[in-house]
């Protein structure tokens, strides 16, 4: 693929594309579904010219023994001078703990430099790089200590799916999302001194380029881990001239590959945002078609500002009855323009 380039100010290079500006990644195509990168999307990347560029990290977890499970995103926008943060836990269906800070001053910090990314009370550090971070929150009514270890490595999803660069997620939503699951462990305390020890797992993401929500109409994404080693990423986004786009790609057998065809069904509650259920097939590259249905056990609403995210906790099943576990989100823009089923 022909790019034309030139060299930043700092910082390593930028590919200049005829439309979109986008980072190098420097991709091996004899390694097809393998990641090498010149630059690690865990440190700090140059903005372009696009107002809303973005860094952002997001880790999320589900412990099935203790019914406990978070979703935790920093996201960083230089250009707007503005830093968000999620910081979300439950247990049992029910709110444990929330800070959610959706316009919070830049920071320079990444999670890939020094002493890692610091938000709200949050410290969010690389251990291994792309393989290894630790997360941790010491405050008076809730503390955090968790380790998110890698199972299936990180691989960005934008390259694997193969869209193209006039796609609507690799041209507004991020040039890179690299996705990965992870083994989760560690420690949580309440504020009556009860130390829960967890045991389970989850996703990460690293994105870098544009994050501009006003591109979309409408998205739907399922990211489950199943008992026996399938992880899927399908992301499904409806943008506002009407296309579709999707981050697609199946982790099996030690490494992800790609996905031909995502059918996708969700089920709605009432208010025609909060997920009842879901009702999914997708098949990936080798032929093999993964049916699965979802049921929510919890769910938290991010705002931001002419758009929202729900995002779920899912328990997931596959056709033979294989459980898993793991993230059910939603984008909706307001005013309101749909839902996919409505």
């Amino acid at each position: 693929m022909t790019r034309k380039m030139r060299q930043t100010k700092n910082l390593g290079r930028v590919i200049r594309c005829s439309r979109i500006n986008r980072p190098k990644t420097g991709y091996n195509d004899k390694r097809r579904g393998q990641l090498t990168v010149e630059k690690s999307p865990e440190d700090y990347w140059q903005a372009n010219d696009h107002p809303r560029w973005n860094q952002s990290v997001y880790f999320n977890f589900y412990d099935p023994a203790q019914r406990i499970g978070c979703f935790i995103r920093v996201g960083i926008l230089e250009n707007l001078g503005e830093t968000n943060s999620w910081f979300v836990f439950f247990r049992d269906g029910k709110p444990l703990f929330n800070r959610t800070n959706m316009n919070l001053p830049y920071t320079a910090t990444r999670l890939g430099l020094g002493d890692g990314l610091e938000v709200a009370g949050m410290r969010l550090r690389s251990i291994e790089p792309l393989s290894k971070a630790h997360i941790t929150f010491d405050e008076r009514d809730f503390k955090v200590d968790l380790t998110w270890d890698a199972i299936l490595p990180m691989q960005d999803a934008i390259h694997l799916s193969d869209a193209g660069a006039e796609d609507a997620f690799a041209k507004e939503i991020a040039h890179i999302h690299m996705e990965g699951t992870c083994g989760v462990t560690g420690t949580i305390t309440l504020a009556d001194g009860e130390t829960i020890a967890i045991d389970g797992k989850g996703f990460r993401d690293i994105a870098v380029g544009p994050r501009n929500w006003d591109f979309l109409r409408h998205y739907r994404l399922a990211w489950p881990i199943f008992d026996n080693g399938l992880s899927i990423v399908s992301t499904h986004g409806i943008s506002t001239n009407g296309d579709d786009a999707y981050i697609k790609m199946v982790g099996k057998g030690g490494k992800w590959i790609g996905v031909t065809a995502i059918e996708d069904r969700n089920i709605y509650e009432a208010d025609g945002m909060t997920l009842k259920g879901m009702d999914w097939r997708v098949t990936d590259a080798d032929g093999d078609v993964h049916a699965f249905t979802a049921r929510r056990l919890y769910c938290w609403t991010f705002p931001l500002d002419t758009f929202a995210l729900t995002e779920h906790m899912m328990e997931y099943t596959l056709a033979d009855g294989t459980k898993g576990y793991g993230l059910g989100e939603c984008g909706f823009r307001f005013p309101w323009a749909g839902n996919g089923e409505d």
